[in-house]
């Protein structure tokens, strides 16, 4: 999705960095698609502007929360300035970092870069941990460990996380003769990802004409990496894609899926996997919470209430973000405490119960946005027990500054070309080659 992330659905744009750094600092509409609810990144009409620099639908405007906040504090304004994709919003971010200019008074980290940021940009960001009312132990330990240097600073804040699920058609299930009912399905693969490809092959046997068991090979891939403690790089910083014996695992098993028909030869988030979701052809997704959204985007209106969630053969998890505070901003001070308020566990339920962006603080599991939560494609299902689970359970993972580059190496270029039929192991040489020529430039 993201080897792309959570925001980035679309197909991969880059510009130029001049480009990408207008972008980045532009106004720009209401609808949340390349632009801003904001306009100007000045103070105005004798109140403090505070400007965040966010990508894709992070949702704190959707859910009413800036409104919120300018009541609770007259003398604030908030303006946004979104870019839709973060392929597009990141470089920009990191050429600013780097010349330590052009930094808005907060600005968002998508989680596949917050090792970079962390490791070679910290200096340049405020240390959060020393804002008052930020306790640790709000967050969930590896999320905040995640954005915090081996000096112990932690340079931003988490909103969402994107705990693993999986996703399924209880229609099409019922068709291939398979449970329904979410608590059963999850016990057909529990604790073993190979288990799930044994389902898929009792799916193919008596499966709806025309339809696949998941939507992709690169979707179940990035699902059962995100279960693993280390996957792309070791714990000392070493790149360990090559030599890991998990990633081979994962990489294998997904390759058999594709081998035997199961994932349709599809590129998430590209305009023709969203067809098959328009058209119900695949019966299962790899699903942390925002993928509900995409599934209900993407939809017909029938395909309400079809769809059901069921525990992960193990906890991972895929996509989150976080703010930080740059250093060079306007108002520091200002910024600081609103990314404390918008990132605290009730700002988070009520985020997650109007955009289905997951919390990262524990402490808004047992709140009744979480708790009772319900999809419109997951009918009276409440989910939040289950993606609270599954957030619990995910292991505290190595990122590295190049965790993107080498997921995407290994999807796009490597077990999609498995339903082009290419081998298992041609494709592994081929993600090889792309990743490293990638890492060497």
């Amino acid at each position: 999705m993201r080897a792309r992330t959570r925001t980035a659905r679309k197909a991969v744009v880059l510009a130029a960095a001049a480009t990408l750094g207008a972008g980045l600092l532009a106004g720009c509409a209401d609808d949340g698609k390349d632009g801003s609810s904001g306009s100007s990144d000045g103070d105005s009409g004798g109140k403090t502007t505070i400007t965040l620099g966010l990508f894709g639908t992070m949702g704190f405007k959707e859910a009413g929360l800036y409104t919120e906040y300018e009541k609770l504090n007259p003398n604030i304004k908030i303006s946004e300035n979104v870019v839709e994709r973060n392929e597009n919003y990141y470089p920009a971010l990191l050429n600013h970092l780097t010349t330590n200019s052009g930094l808005l008074d907060v600005q968002a980290v998508e989680v596949a870069n917050i090792a970079e940021v962390t490791a070679t940009q910290s200096d340049k960001l405020e240390d959060m941990s020393k804002v008052s009312g930020v306790k640790p132990g709000n967050w969930l330990d590896w999320k905040w460990k995640q954005a915090t240097t081996k000096d112990g600073r932690t340079i931003g804040l988490g909103t969402d996380v994107g705990p693993m699920a999986i996703c399924y058609r209880k229609d099409l299930y019922e068709k291939a003769g398979l449970p329904t009912d979410p608590a059963e399905v999850g016990k057909l693969w529990a604790g073993d990802w190979a288990k799930l490809v044994s389902v898929g092959e009792r799916y193919k046997a008596k499966a709806p004409k025309g339809t696949y068991f998941m939507d992709s090979p690169g979707g179940l891939l990035q699902a059962i990496l995100g279960s693993e403690k280390e996957k792309f790089y070791d714990a000392s910083g070493e790149v360990i894609y090559k030599t890991n014996p998990a990633v081979k695992a994962a990489f294998d098993l997904t390759a058999e899926a594709a081998e035997k028909g199961l994932v349709q030869s599809q590129t998430q988030f590209q305009p023709a996997w969203e067809t098959t979701i328009s058209k119900g052809l695949f019966a299962t997704i790899s699903c942390p919470p925002w993928m509900l959204g995409t599934i209900k985007g993407k939809s017909q209106p029938d395909a309400a209430g079809k769809w059901a969630v069921a525990t992960a053969p193990k906890g991972g998890n895929w996509g989150g973000t976080f703010l930080t505070v740059p250093k060079s901003g306007k108002h520091v001070k200002e910024a600081q405490k609103l990314v404390a308020w918008l990132t605290a566990p009730e700002q988070q339920a009520k985020l997650f119960k109007v955009q289905g962006n997951f919390p990262s603080t524990p402490a808004a599991y047992t709140m009744p946005e979480v708790t009772g939560a319900k999809n419109e494609m997951t009918g009276e299902q409440p989910i939040g027990p289950v993606f609270a689970e599954a957030a619990k359970d995910a292991p505290v993972q190595v990122i590295g500054p190049k965790d993107q580059i080498i997921m995407q190496g290994l999807t796009d270029n490597g077990v999609f070309l498995v339903t082009k039929g290419k081998s298992g192991e041609d494709a592994w040489e081929s993600a090889q080659k792309t990743i490293d020529n990638k890492l060497d430039q």
